[in-house]
């Protein structure tokens, strides 16, 4: 799908798709977001919403319709009964797109200037932006929106800083947190926010949404129920799965998995179509694939008693993260790394 991208390129942007902040389309989120319209207009809504829900199910997307919402209907008596649709035509809508407009304050991972690669935490340097933000005299009077995109993100320094915000806020200032684990973010800033749960889509609204975007969606009902599925009811993971190889690179990690000797000929293959020069996303999907391997087995280990297993399995979790954040960090060889994971988990399995 071509379009002309108007937001700045986020931390986990695919490529050819557009950024929340630029997306008018906002797909099977009607109850939640008839909630929050509904209590908007009742004068009852909270000063700040917690959205949760898993990776790409639109919490963003949402965050930035809410934005445009209360910006659109600054006097809560006059706006419609449910979340109002953006539209592309209007300058607000292109105001907010492309992060321009004052009244709208978006914090993510930030860039990193020297090594133009994106810090792997929401930093306090960020969430300070909001003091400098709220001191400013409101727009026009409006509202003031600070999407906090993840807060699940940010490290315990601007979970802090947060916090202080979320105390005392000013008038028609409206803070909405997203977090994919909200369970991660402190008790205290959870315990200031009003909680609105967002459910993985469901397979027509998720197939909705793909054919949208041009993606290669199945075309029988079950192929579509199956991709719905592992994608877990995410628009990200349906769109990496089907438009960048995640199928084969999940695939292609059971089968060296399911290997009696390591393959190591057929492992370093692997590595080298996730760690080439072109392939960052492809290389993003695989760190994600093995992640969530290894989670499931921790998981699965807990639940049938091995203790022993699930701990060991959940420090493979923390060391395999730990290694993916210093190869992005650092620019080491993604090859190396994605063997060095590949024969961990191999390991791990024989175990």
């Amino acid at each position: 799908m071509s379009f002309t991208r108007l937001a700045p390129e986020q931390f986990d942007t695919i490529p050819d798709i557009a950024e929340p902040a630029e997306n008018p389309f906002l797909a099977g989120h009607d109850e939640a977001g008839a909630h929050v319209a509904a209590a908007y207009r009742a004068g009852r809504l909270h000063h700040a919403l917690l959205l949760a829900g898993p990776s790409g199910i639109g919490k963003a997307t949402f965050a930035f319709h809410l934005a445009e919402h209360l910006l659109r209907y600054p006097h809560a008596g006059e706006a419609p009964e449910g979340l109002a649709p953006r539209d592309p035509d209007l300058p607000l809508f292109r105001q907010i797109a492309q992060g321009a407009h004052p009244s709208v304050l978006h914090l993510t991972r930030p860039l990193n200037e020297k090594t133009k690669a994106f810090k792997s935490a929401v930093t306090v340097d960020e969430i300070r932006r909001i003091g400098r933000f709220l001191s400013m005299t409101s727009h026009d009077g409006s509202w003031r929106v600070v999407i906090v995109d993840p807060a699940d993100d940010m490290n315990a320094n601007a979970a802090n800083a947060l916090l202080k915000n979320l105390e005392e806020p000013p008038p028609r200032t409206q803070f909405v947190l997203i977090a994919h684990s909200p369970g991660g973010l402190l008790p205290t800033i959870r315990s200031r926010c009003h909680l609105v749960r967002l459910k993985p889509l469901e397979t027509p609204a998720l197939i909705s949404v793909l054919e949208r975007l041009e993606a290669d969606v199945p075309e029988t009902e079950a192929g579509r129920a199956a991709l719905a599925a592992r994608a877990g009811g995410s628009v990200r993971e349906a769109l990496l799965l089907t438009r960048y190889g995640g199928l084969d690179i999940a695939e292609a990690i059971s089968r060296i998995l399911g290997e009696r000797a390591f393959p190591v000929a057929e492992a370093w293959r692997a590595a080298e179509a996730v760690g080439g020069r072109d392939a960052t996303v492809q290389f993003s999907i695989f760190n994600q694939s093995a992640l969530d391997s290894v989670s499931g087995w921790a998981r699965h280990a807990g639940e049938t008693g091995d203790l022993a297993g699930a701990a060991r399995l959940s420090e493979l979790w923390r060391e395999m993260e730990r290694l993916t954040v210093e190869t992005e960090t650092y620019n080491l060889d993604k090859r190396q790394h994605a063997m060095g994971l590949l024969r961990r988990m191999w390991q791990a399995a024989k175990a």
